[in-house]
C-alpha cells in the first residue's frame, strides 16, 4: 500500500486546523484588544485635554467678563494664560475666539477671524466639539472646542488642536507586542499538538498496519492500547474484530474448501454467474462436459456458452422451471446434456446471479431410444405372428377346416408362428434374467477342445450338403470353468447364423487359439457380410442387417445379444469382423488357466 506523506497525513492536518484555530483566536483577541484600547487611550487623551481646557476656562472666561476699557489687559492676560497651557508637548495649536469670531489669543500669533466650522457650531449650539483630523503633514490630531459661556451668553469659543499621533504609536507598539506573542503562541501550540496529536495518530497508524496485514491473511497480530479513552476503546474492539475476522475466515475457508471438494467430485457440471449473467464459477465435470478451459469461459455470458443465445435471455432463464436440454450430437457421435437452473436470490427478492446444473444424459436418451425401440420390436415380432395366426385360423373357423389339402398347411403356418413365439418370450425372458442380479453361470472345469467338437460334429449330421466345416482346433487338451449348458446355446446361435448366411457350396471356419490368460475362438462364414457401420450394432436387441431376410428364416434378432451376455457373464468378450461379399467371423473369448492335464486327475 502507498505510504501517506506528512502533508497529507491526519496529524499534519490535526496541527494545521489547531494552528489556524489559535491563529484565527489570537487574531480576535487582539482586533478585539486593539479596538478597545485605541478607544480607551484616545477616550483618555480627549478627557485630559476637556479636564485642562475646564480647568483653565474659568480664567478665561473672568478675563473676557472684564469691561471693555480693560480689552488690552484681557488679551494680555488670555495670552498668558494660553501660553502657559501650550507648553504641553501634544498641544499643536490653541486659540481664544470671541463671540464675532475674532482671535483674542493664540499660541502661534493667529490674527483676524475664524471660520471653521466646528467653531461656529459651537458657538451655535453652545456645546463642546471634538473630532479626528489630518493636518496637510499626515499627522492625526484631535480638534476640541469648547464654548465660553456667561449668563447664557456665548461669550467666545476655545479651539484647540491637539496631536494624537503618541496615542496611535502606543498602539502600533502594543500591537506589534501582540503580534509577536501570536507568533510565539501559534510555534509553541504547533510544538505542543505535533506531540499531542502522536497520541491519536500512532494508535490510527498501528491500526492502519494491522489493516494491512489482515489484508495479506495475517491474523496474529494485536494493536497495542495505549489508554482507556475512546482511541483505547477503538483499539480493544479492533481487536475484538481481528478475532471474529479470524474465526470467520476459519470458517469460511472451511466451508470453501468442502464446496471446493464437493464441486470437484461431483459427478454434475456447476455453473454460478453474477447478476448480470457472467460465469464466475465452473467446476471440473462441466468444464469437461463444454469443452471448454476455466479460464477462458470465466466472463463469459451463460447463453453465449451454452449456446442458448438464440432460445433464450438471461432474464428468460431467471424464469425457466423446466429442464432444457442442450444437444451437442455430431452425425458420429450423439452427446446431449440437460441443465437445470436456480436463482441465487437474498431475502428482499434481489437476484445475486444464477446457479446451472449439467447432466450428461446421453447414456439415458440413448436407452429410452433402445427402450422404444425394444418395445416398438416386441409389439411387431408379437404382432406379426398373432397376425399370420389370426388370419389362418378364421380361414379354418370359417371352414377350411374341412378342406384335406388346405387345412394342414394352415395348421401347419399356425404352429410354426406358435413356435416362434415361444422362442420371442423364452429370448426375452432370458434376457430379463440376465439384466437381473439374480442371474447364475454354473460353472465346472471342462475340456473345451472336447465340448466344441461335439457341438461342430451336431451342427455337421444336420447341415445342408453343400457347405463345408473346416475345423482349426489345437490337439492338446485345453481345460476352461464355463457353463456348458449356455455356452453351448452361445455356440449354437453363432454357427446358426452363420449357416444362415452361408451361400451353397460355402465354407464354416472354427478356429480355436491359446493364450496365456485367456482362449480365443472364432467362427467364420464365407456370406453376404456387414456393413463396415454396422459391424458393432450386431450384438444390439432385435437389431438385423437385413430384416425381411432374417424374419424369413425366422430369426427374432435376440440370438447375438443373448450370447454377448453370456461371454460377459463367463469374464470374456465378444466381437464380430465383416467384409461386405466375403463374409463374417465373430469371435469370442474366455478365461484361460494354462495347466497340464495331470492336474485334473
Amino acid at each position: 500500500m502507498k505510504r501517506v506523506g506528512f502533508f497529507r497525513s491526519i496529524q499534519f492536518k490535526f496541527v494545521l486546523i489547531y494552528v489556524l484555530l489559535i491563529f484565527l483566536a489570537m487574531q480576535m483577541i487582539s482586533a478585539y484588544f486593539s479596538k478597545e484600547l485605541e478607544e480607551k487611550l484616545l477616550t483618555n487623551f480627549t478627557t485630559s485635554i476637556k479636564d485642562r481646557v475646564s480647568f483653565v476656562a474659568f480664567t478665561i472666561q473672568e478675563a473676557m467678563e472684564k469691561e471693555d476699557d480693560e480689552t488690552s489687559s484681557v488679551e494680555d492676560e488670555l495670552q498668558f494664560v494660553l501660553d502657559d497651557f501650550a507648553e504641553a508637548d501634544d498641544i499643536e495649536d490653541i486659540r481664544v475666539v470671541d463671540e464675532e469670531k475674532r482671535i483674542l489669543a493664540s499660541n502661534e500669533d493667529f490674527e483676524g477671524r475664524v471660520t471653521d466650522a466646528q467653531t461656529t457650531r459651537t458657538m451655535l449650539i453652545k456645546k463642546e466639539l471634538d473630532t479626528i483630523k489630518v493636518d496637510k503633514k499626515g499627522n492625526r490630531l484631535l480638534v476640541y472646542t469648547y464654548p465660553i459661556i456667561s449668563h447664557q451668553e456665548v461669550l467666545g469659543v476655545v479651539h484647540i488642536s491637539a496631536n494624537v499621533e503618541t496615542v496611535y504609536k502606543q498602539i502600533n507598539e502594543i500591537n506589534e507586542i501582540l503580534a509577536k506573542g501570536t507568533g510565539l503562541t501559534i510555534v509553541v501550540t504547533a510544538i505542543l499538538w505535533v506531540f499531542l496529536s502522536q497520541t491519536i495518530t500512532k494508535p490510527i497508524s498501528d491500526m492502519k498496519k494491522h489493516a494491512q496485514a489482515m489484508t495479506k491473511g495475517n491474523f496474529s497480530r494485536k494493536v497495542k492500547v495505549y489508554g482507556n479513552d475512546e482511541i483505547g476503546e477503538l483499539a480493544k474492539t479492533f481487536n475484538n474484530l481481528t478475532k471474529r475476522l479470524q474465526e470467520a475466515q476459519a470458517t469460511t475457508e472451511g466451508e470453501r474448501r468442502k464446496l471446493s471438494s464437493v464441486l470437484s467430485f461431483m459427478t454434475d457440471g456447476v455453473i454460478a454467474t453474477d447478476r448480470k449473467g457472467r460465469v464466475i464459477l465452473i467446476n471440473d465435470p462441466a468444464a469437461e462436459m463444454l469443452d471448454v478451459s476455466r479460464e477462458t469461459v470465466l466472463s463469459q455470458p451463460i447463453v453465449t456458452l451454452l449456446g442458448l443465445q438464440e432460445r433464450y435471455t438471461f432474464e428468460e432463464l431467471l424464469n425457466e422451471q423446466d429442464s432444457v436440454n442442450l444437444d451437442y450430437s455430431t452425425k458420429e457421435t450423439p452427446y446431449t446434456l440437460r441443465a437445470n437452473f436456480s436463482v441465487i436470490q437474498k431475502e428482499t427478492g434481489f437476484v445475486n446471479g444464477l446457479i446451472t446444473v449439467l447432466h450428461d444424459i446421453t447414456e439415458q436418451e440413448k436407452i429410452d431410444m433402445e427402450r422404444r425401440e425394444f418395445v416398438a420390436n416386441v409389439s411387431h415380432e408379437l404382432r406379426t405372428p398373432l397376425t399370420t395366426m389370426r388370419s389362418y385360423l378364421e380361414a379354418l373357423a370359417e371352414g377350411a377346416w374341412e378342406d384335406k389339402e388346405i387345412a394342414p398347411h394352415f395348421l401347419d403356418v399356425t404352429q410354426n408362428e406358435t413356435e416362434r413365439m415361444i422362442r420371442l418370450v423364452n429370448d426375452l425372458l432370458q434376457l430379463s434374467k440376465m439384466d437381473s442380479k439374480d442371474y447364475l453361470v454354473n460353472q465346472e472345469w471342462i475340456n473345451f477342445i472336447d465340448f466344441f467338437d461335439q457341438i461342430i460334429d451336431r451342427f455337421e449330421m444336420s447341415k445342408v450338403e453343400t457347405i463345408t466345416f473346416i475345423r482349426d482346433l489345437p490337439e492338446d487338451k485345453l481345460f476352461v470353468e464355463i457353463d456348458p449348458d449356455k455356452l453351448t446355446q452361445v455356440i449354437d446361435n453363432i454357427i446358426s447364423n452363420a449357416l444362415k448366411y452361408s451361400p451353397e457350396g460355402g465354407k464354416v471356419t472354427f478356429k480355436v487359439k491359446e493364450s496365456e490368460s485367456q482362449l480365443m475362438v472364432s467362427i467364420s462364414d464365407e456370406g453376404l457380410g456387414i456393413p463396415k457401420d454396422k459391424v458393432e450394432q450386431i450384438f444390439d436387441r432385435f437389431y438385423r442387417v437385413d430384416k425381411a431376410r432374417s424374419r424369413q428364416m425366422g430369426g427374432t434378432g435376440l440370438g447375438l445379444a443373448i450370447s454377448k451376455e453370456m461371454i460377459i457373464a463367463h469374464g470374456g468378450n465378444i466381437w464380430a469382423e465383416s467384409k461386405e461379399g466375403e463374409g463374417t467371423t465373430i469371435f469370442f473369448t474366455l478365461p484361460y488357466v494354462n495347466m497340464q492335464e495331470d492336474e485334473w486327475i
